[in-house]
């Protein structure tokens, strides 16, 4: 079994399994999390907000204005050139149970997996530099969306910044396009939402 040394080789599924099987305590802080993150700290944390935004289930009224501010943050760091993700001290002194971890990385392999197996390194420039400012700008724009209380528009940006994600993380450039355009459609959905109301929109769509 490869060590949390190897975490460059790692999928990113198993990276996350490896960092809670780190922890022994029955609670990690945040802190633990971004300081096990390390380099992947960017897209592995905007993964970890993202991924239960892209599963197409009901949410507790505020859920998605919630867990969209995290992404907010990452995101203006990502297109200000920061290279490693910075939260105010008493956030990084918050706990997760280590039963809520692993349940979550359980519960999220099967999709994480599936993008995996797609992950290539090309077009590594749309992912590192520029391009990473660049996937901020996205991200950013995809999360403003998430934000906003309407329903059902929050599936198609979340699922392009989980994209973007993975592609960060892979160095897979044709993933994150892929993730920018599938957010570029939820951003077109959002805005007829806004003009056209809900019951109109996805009347025509269905």
């Amino acid at each position: 079994m490869q060590n949390l040394n190897d975490k460059s080789q790692l999928p990113t599924s198993e990276f996350l399994r490896q960092v809670v099987r780190s922890k022994k305590a029955d609670s990690i802080t945040i802190d633990e999390i971004k300081i096990s993150l390390n380099e992947r700290g960017f897209g592995i944390l905007m993964t970890i907000f993202a991924l239960p935004l892209s599963i197409p289930i009901p949410y507790i009224p505020g859920l998605t204005t919630l867990l969209a501010i995290p992404l907010l943050i990452f995101s203006v760091q990502l297109l200000l050139g920061i290279k490693y993700p910075w939260l105010p001290k008493w956030i990084l002194k918050k706990t997760i149970k280590r039963s809520f971890i692993a349940l979550f990385i359980i519960k999220s392999s099967p999709i994480m997996k599936k993008i995996e197996t797609v992950l290539r390194h090309r077009l590594e420039a749309v992912t590192e530099d520029t391009g990473a400012r660049i996937i901020g700008l996205f991200a950013f724009l995809f999360s403003l969306a998430i934000a906003l209380p309407l329903p059902l528009t929050n599936l198609l940006p979340s699922f392009g910044i989980l994209l973007m994600s993975f592609g960060m993380l892979g160095k897979d450039g044709l993933i994150a396009i892929i993730g920018m355009l599938t957010g570029i459609v939820g951003l077109i959905l959002t805005a007829l939402v806004l003009l056209l109301g809900t019951k109109i929109v996805f009347g025509i769509i269905s």
